[in-house]
């Protein structure tokens, strides 16, 4: 059909709605669920972990299943009489339809079998009613606008990541099952590919953190300004990236996306970044630039270097990047740059927040999230300056959070080589640890703890282990 000159608009195809207009909802199975609580006392412990107040559709039948726990976390027995004195008690017995009502679910569902059927059914028309909702929000989101158009996304992504949430929150497993699945869960493949554990390419480290990183852990690495957080955080980034092969998403909110890009390359390349900048590099080094240049630049690692973020932003971009490429680490640099979704009362406490929320994203992504934390001035006052827990600056819950807890330590950062003699009077002639560092394991959730000793070059600002392993094409003498 033409309408002067130009084609009709397409007919939209009518959407399919409940009969009665209203959102999904199913009184009955309400009624069945509320009837089960009144008539046997195992239904409670079956219900609790599948559905909660604000699902039930029909008021009333809230207020009733309200009660209904009530009653219960007393320890007290589930009865029409209990149940109808909690309702008095909460000043809605009335508007609840008052005894007859409960006395009539009683009688016209007289028994308990399916009851837990009957929950995952208003848990579920209640998660629909949410994502209606939620639908309801996005559209006024983008009907408003606006020049800032990856706030929006980032808006819109938080809500329905909320629905994912709640809809991933489950029951017991048995054991059995558990150990199926990690027998049927495959190993790491040959290449080095990521399946089950993220490396950090030290090998001491990989040991005593059994395999590495494992996927839905919260690790902090903290030190004090200029000791190598960064950097160190660049290794583990370049090693899951190129040498594992797998998807990194970097999050700088300190450094910008080129400096960081010209780190890695000097840390690969083994040149200075100062020559790198200048040009001044020998063609044994341009070669070497080069074979770098082309090993980073396959690798899927992926630099956000926003200056201001919060964990629901990231979790957004993290979802986003694990949807269109996979995802296997995350690195934050650093985790008191990040800003609290809402208000906190003290720094301490939004903190506290933000290292929370970071162990809910690691956990729902399923992947390891490494963030970075700055270490309290208290670690410059003593002798030796080893860091310790305490030291977390404005630490919270990082520490209860974390499954893992890093630390940094360079002692000839703190000692010239005369003092260090002065204070190692026992070793005449030892050697100053010069180039040398300690990654301390101070907290290992499920494994032990302890310290790593590698090599810091300060040249090109990048770790290695003290005993290197060479790579495929590397000649032995500082080339390729």
């Amino acid at each position: 059909m033409v309408l002067d000159g130009r084609p009709a608009p397409l007919r939209q195809e009518a959407r399919p709605r409940p009969a009665s207009g209203l959102p999904p909802h199913d009184v009955s199975a309400e009624e069945a669920v509320i009837a089960a609580l009144l008539l046997d006392d195992d239904s409670y412990a079956r219900v609790l972990p599948i559905v909660r107040q604000e699902d039930f559709f029909r008021e009333q039948n809230g207020w009733v299943y309200e009660a209904c726990l009530a009653v219960a976390e007393r320890g007290e027995v589930l009865t029409i009489p209990t149940v109808a004195h909690e309702l008095d008690r909460m000043g809605r017995l009335d508007a609840a339809g008052g005894e007859p009502y409960l006395v009539e679910l009683a009688g016209k569902y007289f028994t308990a079998v399916g009851v837990e059927a009957h929950a995952r059914i208003v848990a579920r028309d209640s998660l629909y009613r949410q994502l209606i909702s939620a639908a309801g929000q996005i559209a006024q989101l983008a009907y408003q606008g606006g020049p800032d158009v990856k706030h929006v996304l980032s808006q819109a992504e938080t809500l329905l990541l909320g629905l994912r949430t709640a809809e991933a929150a489950g029951d017991f497993k048995r054991l059995r099952d558990l150990l199926d699945e990690f027998l049927e869960a495959p190993a790491e493949d040959e290449d080095g590919e990521l399946v089950q554990s993220v490396r950090t390419g030290f090998m001491d480290l990989d040991q005593m953190l059994g395999g590495g990183y494992k996927r839905g852990d919260l690790v902090i690495l903290a030190a004090r300004t200029g000791v190598g957080k960064t950097s160190l955080m660049l290794n583990f980034a370049r090693n899951a990236a190129v040498g594992q092969h797998g998807t990194v998403a970097l999050f700088s909110l300190e450094m910008g996306g080129e400096q960081l890009a010209m780190r890695m390359l000097s840390a690969e390349s083994g040149v200075e970044m100062a020559r790198l900048r200048l040009g001044r590099h020998t063609e044994a080094e341009e070669a070497r630039v080069m074979r770098s240049h082309g090993l980073l630049a396959g690798a899927s690692l992926f630099i956000d270097d926003s200056a201001v973020l919060t964990v629901p932003e990231i979790r957004a971009k993290c979802r986003r990047l694990q949807t269109d490429h996979g995802l296997d680490l995350v690195i934050i640099d650093y985790l008191q740059l990040l800003h609290g979704a809402g208000r906190a009362d003290t720094r301490a406490n939004e903190i506290s927040h933000i290292s929370r929320a970071l162990k809910e994203m690691a956990r729902e992504l399923n992947v390891p999230v490494i963030a970075a934390a700055q270490l309290s001035r208290a670690v410059e006052n003593r002798t030796p300056h080893i860091p310790m827990l305490s030291d977390l600056r404005e630490s919270g819950s990082i520490e209860q959070d974390a499954d893992i807890v890093m630390f940094i330590y360079r002692e000839d950062i703190y000692l010239k080589p005369q003092e260090w003699q002065d204070q190692h009077p026992d070793q005449p002639g030892g050697a100053h640890p010069t180039g040398l560092a300690q990654i301390i394991l101070a907290k290992h959730r499920n494994g032990p703890t302890g310290t790593v000793t590698v090599r810091f070059v300060d040249k090109t600002a990048s770790f290695q282990d003290l005993l290197l392993r060479p790579e495929p094409g590397w000649d032995g003498a500082g080339g390729y």
